[in-house]
């Protein structure tokens, strides 16, 4: 059946259901060029503006993935199991979490992407392993997934062509913040993907894409029902991205944080999530095993090498370093009561760890190294965090992004949110 984009445009404008044929077609064609981009674009703001239901919600991501190919691991021996988090300052998990959860049996197939703004991604952070690639193909995923049991890669183009097409529209016409847009988006890459379980960690707080914790909430319910709707079993975590995770920001920094990680050290907050997250994945696989048993074990830390080696990495090469680095310190004596991973990441991005555009180049070494978290005991003249960067031109710049980013106080009283704010699984 055919329909009139421009009729479709007004239902959603005047507050009215798409039917399950409307939506079917319009998807379609905008992703064959039936539909022009400007009616796209309006039909996206209609939906901002008045959102969807849970079924329209529902119908818009299986016609995103009809759109495309769907992979199908039924051949592997284990059960599949995935996780996506939407972003952060120093959101490093997937790193330590992966090669976890494949040495407790899990086979865990992330299809990662880059970053964009001042949040971070997983594949920049890869990449700054000298001689890993992101790029494989179908073949070569399944049979390091049959050999090692988690890979993280690049998602390939046949995945929900729709999604690809119509992000690209809304990061330019202002719709990027629709709720319905956002989950199926998600979604539909995942869905795609064909992972039986699937976790979500929903980011919120000031360095997080939904900063408003009910805004949060409310992305992490509606792709739960998405998921749990398609038939992949999905929970959601919100947990906070109000401070940046661990001490460590930017691509090399954070690979090296992680592998402190795997070999039994490293932060707490991202030790806590990552075990967090590991046991609710490993709970919708099935499987009964100790996440962190397999870090003490060195399980863990051996999947991660095969894993790097899998792809052409060298897990025992030196990690990029920047070329000039600059030290932040403090001008008071008291408590670090206030570390805002907004700034901190913003400050990170200026200094060459993340991109303005998706063609732009990362600066691999570039990022900080903060020295202090909220709470910690602060003397006059210590130091709060550590800048690289390759070009130090852009020092300034950073600079400018950490004024009003920490605060020290005369006593240790913080305002954060805690770790983990709340589970989401219907």
């Amino acid at each position: 059946m055919d329909f009139a984009a421009v009729d479709i445009i007004k239902a959603k404008r005047d507050h009215h259901e798409l039917t399950d044929a409307q939506i079917d077609w319009i998807v379609d064609a905008y992703t064959h060029g039936a539909v022009a981009d400007e009616q796209m674009s309006a039909l996206a703001m209609a939906i901002l503006l008045n959102g969807m239901n849970t079924r329209e919600t529902v119908r818009w991501t299986e016609a995103m993935i009809a759109s495309g190919e769907r992979m199908d691991f039924g051949s592997l021996d284990r059960p599949t199991v995935d996780k996506h988090s939407t972003g952060g300052v120093g959101d490093k998990i997937t790193l330590p979490l992966v090669p976890i959860v494949a040495a407790c049996g899990a086979a865990v197939p992330q299809l990662s992407g880059r970053g964009l703004g001042h949040t971070g991604g997983t594949l920049d952070k890869m990449e700054a392993i000298p001689g890993w690639r992101a790029h494989l193909t179908n073949e070569e995923m399944f049979a390091i997934l049959r050999d090692v049991g988690g890979v993280i890669c690049a998602a390939g183009t046949g995945l929900a062509p729709a999604d690809r097409k119509l992000y690209a529209l809304r990061d330019v016409t202002a719709t990027v913040e629709a709720i319905p847009l956002i989950a199926s988006s998600i979604m539909s890459k995942k869905i795609a993907e064909g992972a039986g379980g699937l976790v979500l960690d929903v980011k919120t707080g000031s360095g997080a894409f939904m900063s408003d914790p009910d805004r949060a909430k409310e992305l992490a319910r509606s792709m739960v029902a998405i998921g749990n709707d398609a038939g992949v079993r999905t929970r959601a975590l919100i947990t906070a991205m109000d401070v940046p995770l661990g001490y460590a920001v930017g691509n090399a920094l954070e690979v090296a944080e992680s592998v402190e990680v795997l070999a039994g050290g490293g932060p707490q907050d991202v030790i806590d999530l990552t075990l967090a997250l590991a046991r609710e994945m490993l709970d919708l696989a099935g499987l009964e095993a100790d996440p962190h048993e397999a870090i003490t074990s060195g399980r863990a830390m051996d999947v991660w090498r095969r894993m790097v080696t899998a792809q052409g990495g060298d897990p025992d090469a030196p990690l990029p370093q920047a070329r000039h680095s600059l030290a932040i310190t403090a001008d008071a004596s008291g408590y670090l009561t206030h570390l805002d991973a907004l700034g901190v990441g913003i400050a990170a991005w200026r200094l060459g760890a993340g991109r303005a555009r998706k063609e732009d180049n990362v600066s691999p070494g570039a990022g900080i190294l903060l020295h202090a978290k909220s709470g910690d005991a602060i003397t006059e003249g210590q130091k709060l965090l550590t800048m690289f960067t390759d070009d130090d031109s852009r020092f300034g710049f950073a600079d400018d992004a950490l004024v009003g980013a920490f605060t020290i106080g005369s006593t240790p009283d913080i305002h954060q949110l805690p770790l983990i704010l709340e589970r989401i699984d219907a």
